[in-house]
C-alpha cells in the first residue's frame, strides 16, 4: 500500500523525471525562502542515446515558493547538444515530451518536447510553458541533424 500511494505522489507532483540539475544564478533577493533565480537542467530524452538537452529557467523564490504557491515565469529556453560519435535512437520518433516540470501550483507546466523531421533526418527540441486556460507564446528550439559533416551520425534501432 506505502509503494501505490508513493507512486501516486510522484504522478501527481511530477518527481522522478529524467533530469539533473546542473547550478542557478540568482536575480532578485528574497528576505524569506530562496532568492529568484534561474536554474539549468541537463535533461535525458529516453529513447535516444546521445543526445543531451540543457533547459534553462525562470523560477520564483520567496515566501511563496516555501509554501508551494509561487508562479514561474514563462520563460526557457533549450539547448540539446550531441555527447557521442552515434546517436542511437531506440524507438520510431514521435512528437512527445521528454520533460514536463509544474510552473505553479495549478494548471500550468513547462514542457520540452522532442519531434522528428523525417524529410530533413533532423531532431528537434521545443521548450514551452502551457496554462489550462492561456498558454504562452514564449517558446525556444534546437535542432540535431543526423546528416552532419562528417557523415550520417544517428543508427535507427528499431
Amino acid at each position: 500500500m506505502k509503494k501505490i500511494f508513493f507512486a501516486f505522489i510522484l504522478a501527481v507532483f511530477g518527481f522522478g523525471a529524467d533530469y539533473e540539475v546542473i547550478d542557478s544564478v540568482n536575480t532578485a533577493w528574497r528576505l524569506l525562502g530562496k532568492n529568484d533565480r534561474i536554474e539549468v537542467i541537463s535533461v535525458k530524452d529516453p529513447k535516444i542515446d546521445g543526445i543531451s538537452c540543457y533547459v534553462s529557467y525562470a523560477k520564483k523564490g520567496g515566501a511563496r515558493e516555501v509554501v508551494g504557491v509561487e508562479e514561474d515565469t514563462s520563460d526557457a529556453s533549450v539547448w540539446c547538444v550531441q555527447t557521442s560519435p552515434k546517436i542511437v535512437i531506440k524507438e520510431k520518433l514521435e512528437k512527445e515530451d521528454i520533460f514536463k516540470k509544474k510552473s505553479s501550483i495549478l494548471f500550468k507546466k513547462t514542457h520540452v518536447v522532442r519531434m522528428f523531421d523525417e524529410k530533413e533526418q533532423t531532431i528537434i527540441y521545443l521548450v514551452y510553458s502551457d496554462r489550462l486556460i492561456e498558454g504562452s507564446p514564449n517558446n525556444a528550439i534546437s535542432a540535431i541533424a543526423c546528416n552532419q559533416a562528417t557523415g550520417n551520425v544517428c543508427e535507427f534501432k528499431y
